[in-house]
């Protein structure tokens, strides 16, 4: 097989699944819909497997189309990114590239984002510090924050990254010892463990239905204030935790822990990159956003 004629079907792959349409992806390209089509008739017919499956509905990802997306979706930045070059005819980055994470971004985004950045630009020097705690970019000499939660006023840009849903686990084992849990106030003789900005009542949502919100007051079994921790006090048998679901994605796959109360979860937490580049940001940090991005959504999906 050429691969290298099928670069165009690629990228018209990716945009119309990032899209979900045929319409709005011949816009951006300038094509009519026919030829977007067939471009990805004669792409599933190389490589012989069906890459979306179309209903009533409009259209969905295979899953052979779902894993092919993510490939396209690092090539088409690829591309932009070579363009940018070429056009601000900016140096090679290098030195020092200073960030601030929160540990629940730590090992399956920013590593992996950094690990893509460092190949890409090999003269960058990257430090990290991974906390929770809010720091100042211009006093802690910081180029980039990978922040979770709303936003307060600042004269830093902010780059949204994507959000993500709190779920309530435990280990089957737990469950077995403890009893089943079948309704919120279940938790109120269940132990519960509390991370860091789980403060004060606990506000609970019904899936799907952001709006209806619940309020449970609840007397901590145990508090602690890094993720890491909270996911091996669970892991150990030793309670409920409410947890964003990226970071026990792995742990569910395993079997490691299980779902509780799966008709609820807690916020959908915000993320954002923010910055203290003023005007046209440096070309790193534009490609770290778009890799931060990509990881992130990779890390999201749903359990």
């Amino acid at each position: 097989m050429n691969n290298i004629k099928l670069l165009p079907s690629l990228l018209i792959f990716a945009e119309v699944a990032k899209k979900q349409s045929f319409t709005l992806a011949a816009k951006q390209f300038g094509m009519s819909k026919s030829a977007i089509s067939q471009q990805l008739k004669r792409l599933e017919q190389e490589i012989g497997q069906q890459l979306l499956s179309r209903h009533t509905r409009g259209m969905s990802l295979t899953a052979a189309g779902e894993k092919l997306l993510l490939r396209c979706e690092l090539l088409r930045d690829q591309v932009d990114l070579a363009f940018n070059e070429l056009n601000h005819s900016k140096a090679t980055p290098s030195g020092t590239f200073s960030l601030t994470i929160p540990h629940v971004c730590e090992r399956d985004i920013v590593i992996p984002a950094l690990n893509q950045l460092c190949k890409e630009f090999p003269q960058i020097e990257p430090e990290i510090l991974v906390t929770d705690e809010a720091k100042d970019l211009i006093h802690d000499n910081l180029d980039v924050a990978i922040y979770g939660g709303e936003l307060k006023d600042s004269n830093y840009r902010a780059l949204p990254v994507g959000t993500v849903s709190e779920i309530f686990c435990a280990t089957a084992a737990y469950v077995q010892k403890h009893g089943q849990l079948t309704k919120i106030d279940d938790l109120l003789r269940h132990h519960v463990i509390a991370t860091s900005w789980q403060k004060g009542p606990l506000a609970i949502y019904k899936n799907n239905a952001l709006t209806e919100k619940k309020f449970v007051s609840l007397n901590y079994f145990a508090k602690t204030n890094t993720l890491p921790s909270a996911l091996e006090m669970v892991s150990h048998d030793m309670g409920v935790a409410l947890l964003p679901e990226f970071v026990i994605q792995s742990a569910f796959s395993s079997g490691r822990l299980v779902r509780v109360l799966p008709e609820y979860q807690g916020w959908q937490w915000p993320f954002y990159m923010v910055h203290r580049f003023h005007g046209e940001k440096p070309i790193h940090i534009t490609r770290f956003h778009q890799l931060v991005k990509h990881f992130f959504s990779k890390a999201s999906t749903k359990i």
